[in-house]
């Protein structure tokens, strides 16, 4: 497989990009960071690639997906894993990304959203193929009233709406990908892997890759469409499965990226 994993330079994905190339796969390394870039290819070995993004900006992440593009002919499997936490950067405090989006929503759901879309052709191409969302247990119901959260701003808000976000853009992606030979699914990995955004690990970063490798490879009938929490399918917040909320998320998420909302 030639599986392009965001956020492909520390943690969950570092150690998901290792286990791909271990096992044989192309893997497409994404990173904010040329020399964490190269100190990960450096690591994982095997047949593996570098790709540079800053996921804050709209506009690089539509050159990320530019370069993918131009330079692979095939694309099995996309994993959106990268993501900032509930007070890394900032403190806690509200950021703004490049766009001027609130920042975790940018960066968490936003930038996946844009670069799945931007992909899609090349991953209906080669299908069978694979999107696979990589969200969280911790999930906050959207106020379309206030998607940036400029009232009462939370980082752990902010986080878990972008959470949310990310299942809803998956339930919706599946059904229009229906009969496509792309199937897109989603998970909680693991709680509180030892990562860079976690204060007090209580599993493993194995766990997460188990759990994550799993939705590449597994029938697709098994996790089309599905949210799984860790190995087991799971039911999401509420709002995951009101096809109101997941249209005003879409026509949001089009609006923001591309200025324009589809029928």
């Amino acid at each position: 497989m030639v599986v392009l994993v965001t956020g492909a330079t520390d943690g969950l994905g570092r150690a998901l990009a290792g286990a791909l190339a271990q096992a044989g796969d192309t893997v497409l390394v994404h990173g904010r960071s040329e020399e964490r870039i190269a100190d990960t290819l450096a690591e994982i070995g095997g047949d593996a690639r570098a790709y540079r993004a800053d996921l804050a900006s709209l506009d690089e992440v539509d050159r990320l997906a530019d370069d993918v593009l131009a330079a692979e002919p095939r694309l099995d499997a996309l994993v959106n894993n990268a993501g900032i936490g509930s007070d890394v950067p900032g403190g806690g405090q509200r950021q703004e990304s490049a766009d001027g989006v609130e920042l975790r929503f940018a960066v968490n759901y936003l930038a996946g959203y844009r670069l799945t879309r931007r992909l899609l052709d090349r991953l209906r191409e080669s299908a069978p193929s694979r999107i696979v969302n990589v969200s969280s247990a911790g999930q906050t119901a959207i106020d379309f009233d206030d998607v940036m959260i400029e009232r009462d701003y939370s980082g752990v808000r902010a986080y878990c709406q972008s959470k949310l976000a990310q299942i809803m853009f998956t339930f919706d992606l599946a059904e229009e990908l229906d009969g496509s030979g792309v199937v897109a699914t989603c998970l909680h990995p693991s709680t509180y892997m030892p990562t860079k955004i976690v204060h007090s690990p209580i599993s493993t970063i194995a766990d997460g890759v188990e759990a994550t490798s799993r939705l590449l490879t597994a029938p697709a009938d098994e996790v089309a469409g599905r949210y799984f929490n860790v190995l087991r399918e799971a039911r999401a917040d509420p709002q995951a499965y009101d096809t109101r909320a997941r249209r005003n998320l879409r026509e949001l998420s089009d609006e923001l990226t591309t200025g324009r909302t589809r029928p």
